[in-house]
């Protein structure tokens, strides 16, 4: 969630393993020192010699995946047999950041700097390889001829060689010299490309690193290294970057698991974190792009898989537990593991039980042996930054999707954003927000919703921006209605709060608050519920297509991606199922805040900072409605189905409802919104009414008069023909909402002056754009609707003809009001304005 987004390559990850009891680790946190590093073993090769004249006496040995033995400055992987040809899942973060280092969201301790799946070989002339291993091509069926194709086109790369350090007669394993490799900047064990340009890390200074631990666990080997890097110029710098940054880094060496989970396929209709490959196999005249869903290996304790095909409720053999940091304040603990334990309930769906909960990290005394960076933990990792943010990422198992362990990122600042929300939303209902400190119960209950968010991206959902949008607007003020279902079925979607209800509804916050809902509890069950009849994902498929079909007669459990930029009904902020109508209540309430703000604002021995801060607050929620309005022109609808079902995917915006948009906007936006021009406020925080009102008509006028939204209107009409909102008649109605003055000779006054110029300036832009190569798209993408081949330039399509056309109507009748019009100011605006047009027909050379 950005409280946001999204979703996005910063975050923090882990993997989720079973706990076992470890004994306490020796002490293996002196710095090494050493030649300069390699790529593989240290120093020149000597043969391998006898296994006590390589791990002598001095030796200090760690049990686990592999046994790990430090001589003196020296580090060695002792690799048992079995694990050589394992893929062994590497993750990477910054255990502790270097002052300065940040950018944005990332540089923060408990980040993921980089990740790879690589697997040990044994080779020849006493060697061993670490290869880095891809699944982006595969063949299924390991018979087949392709298979064989496959794998010979896609040899995986060596990325690092090293010596034998050990006769192999002497022991079941093969030792080596990892030493030089782990204190190296190369691409398994450090940031990956984007990373290191984004914190503009430079070249590792090797003789200013360290490895400061090796500890080896059952199923992973944790590395913990001191490194010095230079730093790059920022963008655009001229200068040189001066100066170094040390970091602590930890990789994290995972086995995955050797039997595989049973994946299941991705399904847009209800929507999945995806992992995928490209299929030789699957497609007997081509090939296919194959997308499997990110989950958690949920399946039942032994003995218990016949309770569960009857349908009773039974507890999972690894269950998903989230630790609360250390460092996180004690008071908003209770609420972020309620955050997480909310969704038990939704599990059961599913047929588990005691499926997901939270506890606190146990204390050095409780288990000197628990660590953030330990693979085996999932968490919630607080971070104390002023990034007003959450995020809920996740790592798999790219061969079949298994979610492995999750490091949901949670800023402290997220409590500002949170509250802003809070008061511009809820305010006029609800009391308690009419303040800048909210009381700890109403953040906890606040915090306990974030959570619950970021967990449902941990667990493999995306965002349902189309789940409020079933829910009828007038529904949302009835209190016993929303009080008992909520005012959207999804918590995954972007509708935070019940702006729509009204302070004489007396709804409670129980009606106010997202929750989970029954849109979560679907597609937790649809991703996790098994059917052992099905022996793989191929059996399965036509099952889960029926089941989707069914369940997907309840409208509350449709999916409407994120990513859509044609459905109104998909939108980001937005409740209800009519943006015109909830955005009418939306703005009552605003317009409840505003002669209330300087109040609800003030702290005492403080300046305006506070008021000016959510007077913007207001503006952008303002801005919010509007852009959800706009939508709705030119709107495409896309309702996902296969071929089983009746219906079209996809559908343009009745005619009669593009109409109401536009209508809305006119009357809201376009004429002046003076209840948002509070002279009080502007005296006391220097914003600027004219810039404010013009800022928010600029953008929406940009939007509405887009290159790409009028060809969607000119693509509409050659589909709908007659019953097609056409773009001559947006243009006129336009025209005679923003020009009205012009039939009346009315004075025109300095809001509507700038927005009549803008208005101007938005079809300048169209008409006569800076790069001549610009294209209209008519189309969705990321998974969605696609436009196929590129729609016409501009100046090739009927676009710019409606417009032109307009124009010239428009200057026509701007010169004939110049003239008959009385005011001073207003004549010399009309004449500027037919000036600017005359420029636009005819640019100057």
């Amino acid at each position: 969630m950005k409280l946001i987004r999204s979703s996005l390559a910063a975050a923090a990850i882990l993997l989720h393993l079973a706990a076992a009891a470890q004994q306490p680790k020796a002490d293996t946190t002196r710095p090494t020192g050493g030649p300069p590093a390699g790529r593989g073993g240290a120093g020149a090769s000597q043969g391998p010699k006898p296994y006590k004249e390589v791990i002598t006496d001095k030796a200090v040995t760690d049990d686990g995946l592999f046994r790990v033995h430090k001589v003196d400055d020296k580090y060695f992987f002792e690799i048992p047999d079995s694990v050589f040809g394992r893929e062994l899942l590497v993750v990477n973060r910054i255990s502790k950041s270097g002052g300065g280092i940040r950018n944005g969201f990332f540089g923060y301790a408990g980040d993921q700097i980089g990740q790879n799946v690589v697997a040990f070989d044994k080779g020849p002339n006493n060697k061993v390889f670490l290869r880095n291993i891809s699944y982006s091509e595969y063949a299924k069926d390991s018979l087949s001829p392709m298979f064989m194709s496959v794998r010979n086109s896609n040899i995986q790369p060596i990325v690092a060689s090293f010596d034998v350090k050990v006769l192999p007669t002497t022991i079941t394993g093969t030792v080596i010299d990892i030493t030089d490799y782990v204190n190296s900047d190369n691409d398994i064990l450090g940031f990956n490309s984007s990373f290191k340009s984004a914190l503009r890390i430079g070249s590792q200074q090797t003789d200013k690193s360290y490895i400061a631990t090796v500890r080896s666990y059952p199923m992973n080997v944790e590395l913990t290294t001191v490194k010095t890097f230079g730093r790059t110029p920022a963008p655009g710098a001229m200068s040189s970057p001066g100066g170094n940054v040390t970091l602590e880094l930890n990789s994290s060496w995972v086995v995955l698991p050797a039997k595989k989970m049973q994946p299941r396929y991705y399904d847009p209709r209800v929507s999945y974190f995806a992992v995928g490959y490209t299929d030789f196999d699957a497609n007997p005249q081509g090939v296919e792009s194959v997308r499997l869903i990110k989950r958690w290996r949920l399946e039942p304790k032994d003995g218990d898989w016949e309770k569960y095909k009857r349908g009773e409720l039974v507890e999972p053999r690894k269950p998903i537990v989230f630790y609360i940091d250390p460092a996180t304040p004690k008071k908003w603990v209770p609420y972020l593991i309620q955050g997480v334990n909310d969704w038990a309930k939704a599990f059961e769906k599913a047929g588990f039980k005691n499926a997901i909960y939270a506890r606190e990290a146990p204390t050095k005394q409780e288990d000197p042996e628990w660590s953030l960076d330990d693979a085996r933990y999932s968490a919630i990792v607080y971070k104390p930054s002023d990034i007003a943010n959450a995020s809920g990422p996740s790592i798999s198992d790219p061969r079949t999707g298994e979610i492995m362990e999750s490091h949901i990122n949670w800023y402290h600042n997220v409590m500002q954003l949170i509250r802003n929300w809070y008061f511009v939303q809820a305010s006029p209902v609800d009391t308690g927000a009419r303040k800048m400190l909210f009381d700890d119960e109403l953040m906890g209950q606040l915090i306990r919703f974030v959570s619950s968010h970021e967990v449902g991206h941990t667990l493999g959902l995306p965002h349902n921006y189309g789940s409020s949008s079933t829910v009828p607007v007038e529904k949302l003020r009835d209190k016993a209605w929303v009080e008992k279902n909520g005012h959207t079925p999804s918590i995954m979607d972007y509708a935070r709060f019940n702006y729509v209800a009204q302070p004489e509804d007396n709804i409670s916050r129980v009606g106010l608050f997202p929750r989970i809902g029954d849109y979560d509890d679907w597609s937790i069950e649809w991703g996790y519920r098994l059917f052992p009849q099905y022996a793989n994902e191929d059996a399965e498929k036509a099952h889960l297509n029926q089941w989707v079909i069914n369940k997907l007669k309840d409208n509350r459990l449709w999916f409407g991606r994120e990513n859509n930029p044609d459905d109104p009904r998909s939108q980001r902020e937005q409740v209800g199922d009519d943006a015109m109508k909830g955005a009418y209540y939306g703005i009552l309430n605003l317009k409840r805040i505003i002669p209330n703000l300087e109040a609800w604002t003030r702290e005492p021995n403080k300046n305006y900072d506070n008021l000016r801060m959510m007077y913007g607050e207001v503006r952008n929620q303002f801005a919010m409605y509007m852009s959800h309005v706009t939508r709705y022109v030119g709107g495409i609808m896309e309702t996902l189905r296969t071929v089983e079902e009746k219906g079209v995917v996809y559908e343009y915006v009745p005619k009669a409802k593009q109409k109401e948009a536009v209508t809305f906007l006119q009357n809201n936006l376009f004429k002046t919104p003076t209840w948002l021009l509070d002279q009080s406020i502007f005296a006391k925080t220097g914003i600027s009414g004219t810039a404010t009102v013009l800022s928010l008509q600029e953008s929406t006028l940009n939007s509405l008069l887009s290159g790409r939204n009028l060809g969607k209107l000119v693509e509409g009409e050659t589909v709908e023909g007659a019953k097609a909102y056409t773009i001559s008649e947006l243009l006129n109605d336009l025209q005679s909402g923003i020009w009205s003055e012009l039939k009346t000779r009315s004075r025109i006054d300095p809001y509507r002056r700038n927005l009549q110029k803008a208005y101007v300036g938005v079809l300048d832009k169209l008409l006569n754009p800076p790069a001549s190569t610009m294209t209209l798209i008519v189309g969705g993408g990321g998974g969605g609707r696609s436009s196929g081949p590129s729609a016409p330039a501009i100046e090739n399509s009927d676009v710019y003809s409606a417009v032109r056309a307009h124009l010239v109507s428009l200057r026509a009748e701007a010169k004939n009001a110049a003239a008959g019009t009385a005011d001073a100011m207003s004549r010399a605006h009309l004449q500027d304005v037919a000036s600017r047009i005359d420029n636009i027909l005819d640019p100057k050379k």
